[in-house]
């Protein structure tokens, strides 16, 4: 009697469509990339999609739209020469097929760094250049590369390899791109990866779920085989940016702006580029890691994005969402927003000034940089590490090493704050004891902020901590933001998951002989086809079984089949 297996690929068969058959063919590709757009400034049409790479690739109207106007800088940011940037974009379409290897990088990756079925991210290398021989008297051309993969550090370098390649040689560079990339590796967390591109090896790191292991070193990324590039690019990580730099000048406040993000409160940051925005957006929502943010968040939105008017409604309490904006239609259209970060343009930090945002003030916003919000923390700053940044900035510190005391901080007061969180869940699971192989899979209990805020004086973040404040009511309005929501739900379906094993176990490690003797035929088909569904529901839940219980679950089966008739038999191998 067979025992149903989660199937991992599909053959091709006579019932194979065309788009199954482009799919395998461009897996490889679709591990890294989703697409490559080229976006040009058309007399008649404004910003429109010259071309897309590969060819095949479909992109629903809105989406088209969407990466039109979001891989130009706004009109008012005068940007000309280059510009780099990124994007989230929204995705409208179910086309892409999510491949084997992207599931195992979720599957494997820290929650933070694991793609969102619903977003695209999008990496913008955008030139604008006086050229007399064009009909606007001006070079207007933008690359953009859309994934799944929220790699901005090394997107950002192969965004700035391919693009100016492409301005000067046109489309067989970009031709030749697409074949190369569609010959990568997959990405696997936990390791280093060689990505050879036209010409420049690109070496990285890709975190597993274990976020604090030491990244292997230089010299170990440097053993490659059968790869001849010129040049070696190594990025140390390949999500980080320098966050010190973007948060250089609100670093004052920088305790003040994790509450904010931990929160998910509505944040809009105004700046004069789209670089700046969507790096200091970055910077943000990276404050709260290991915690995933999972409030929505545009590191760059124009007034012409598909959510303009969702995310800019005159509602008194604005949607989740961090925005980075340019236009100086946003200083008036988003000023009821309680939390304004305005970023100046040199980005130096001695002319940042703090302020209370009241409404007599507002029109500061059009010129003066700071952090508006009528915002009480609930916890005290830490001034010992306010101090050493500092220092830092006084004796010209390099920046990557105030990087790392300042997110070495962070995650460490995350850790503090979610520790209890992760303890008190553990609680929830069942006692072994009451995990059944003969009854219905039991489910963890449920949260219950009171019992969780009752265990905070013996195992709450003081533990952790010497930083003093309201850590109650700190958690109390965490649970009514995303973040409770989206961490909750993530761990509630692995302690699910965890007893579905659990059980799936015991099951296959049960006296099955013994039970079917005295049981009727409809008892032990019934046990037959649980089992089968329960091996199924693992299936489709993508539930890590070994395979040695499933080789026991067969024997199982094997066990209690033979009592049955054969005419029944012959039915439930029928069924299989």
């Amino acid at each position: 009697m067979s025992v149903p297996s989660c199937s991992t690929s599909k053959g091709l068969n006579n019932e194979t469509t065309k788009e199954e058959v482009v799919y395998g063919k461009w897996e490889r590709f679709t591990n890294w990339v989703h697409c490559i757009c080229i976006v040009t400034f058309d007399l008649e049409l404004g910003q429109a999609i010259e071309a897309i790479y590969p060819s095949h690739v479909k992109l629903s109207e809105q989406e088209r739209s969407n990466v039109c106007y979001l891989a130009f800088p706004d009109s008012n940011s005068g940007c000309m020469g280059d510009t780099q940037y990124h994007v989230r974009i929204r995705q409208s379409s179910k086309t892409m097929q999510e491949t084997n290897a992207l599931k195992e990088y979720d599957r494997k990756s820290p929650s933070f760094l694991q793609t969102d079925r619903d977003y695209y991210w999008g990496y913008v290398y955008f030139r604008q250049v006086k050229d007399k021989s064009l009909p606007r008297g001006y070079f207007q051309k933008s690359v953009v590369i859309i994934t799944k993969l929220p790699f901005v550090n090394l997107f950002g370098e192969l965004c700035a390899l391919i693009a100016p390649e492409f301005f000067e040689t046109g489309i067989a560079l970009m031709e030749a791109v697409v074949r190369e990339i569609d010959h990568w590796p997959p990405p696997v967390p936990g390791q280093i990866v060689h990505l050879p591109l036209i010409g420049v090896l690109f070496q990285t790191y890709i975190p597993n779920q274990n976020y604090k292991a030491v990244v292997p070193t230089i010299a170990a990324m440097e053993h490659t085989s059968n790869v001849h590039a010129t040049r070696r690019l190594i990025l140390t990580s390949a999500y980080e940016g320098d966050m010190f730099r973007s948060l250089a000048s609100v670093v004052s406040y920088v305790h003040l702006l994790w509450e904010l993000v931990l929160l998910s409160e509505p944040i809009v940051v105004m700046a004069s580029s789209p670089t700046t925005c969507s790096e200091m957006v970055q910077a943000l929502i990276a404050m709260i890691a290991p915690l995933k943010y999972c409030a929505d968040h545009r590191p760059y939105f124009t007034i012409h994005d598909s959510e303009f008017k969702e995310y800019t409604t005159d509602s008194p309490t604005p949607p989740a969402v961090i925005l980075g904006v340019t236009n100086p239609f946003f200083a008036k259209t988003l000023q009821h927003w309680p939390h304004i970060i305005r970023i100046s343009n040199g980005n130096n930090s001695e002319d940042q000034k703090y302020k209370i945002k009241r409404s007599e003030n507002l029109k500061v916003l059009d010129s003066k940089p700071g952090v508006y919000t009528q915002y009480k923390s609930f916890l005290q700053k830490d001034k010992t590490i306010l101090k050493k940044l500092f220092r830092g900035i006084q004796t010209k510190r390099p920046g990557q090493v105030q990087t790392a005391l300042l997110k070495r901080h962070l995650i460490e007061l995350t850790e503090s704050f979610m520790i209890p969180l992760e303890r008190y869940i553990a609680t929830l699971m069942p006692l072994q004891k009451n995990i059944s192989p003969f009854k219905a899979t039991p489910t963890p209990q449920m949260f219950n902020p009171d019992d969780f805020l009752a265990s905070l004086s013996s195992s709450g973040p003081q533990l952790t901590t010497g930083i003093k404040g309201d850590w109650v009511g700190l958690y109390k309005r965490f649970f009514r933001s995303p973040n409770f929501s989206g961490w909750f739900h993530t761990r509630y379906m692995e302690l699910s998951q965890q007893l579905q094993v659990k059980q799936l176990e015991k099951l296959s490690q049960a006296d099955l002989k013994t039970w079917v003797q005295g049981k009727q035929e409809v008892e032990v088909v019934d046990m037959i086809l649980r089992i089968r569904q329960k091996l199924e529901k693992s299936c489709i839940d993508d539930v890590p079984i070994d395979n040695s219980v499933r080789e026991k679950l067969r024997e199982r089966i094997n066990d209690i089949t033979h009592v049955l008739p054969d005419d029944l038999k012959v039915i439930l191998r029928h069924e299989s």
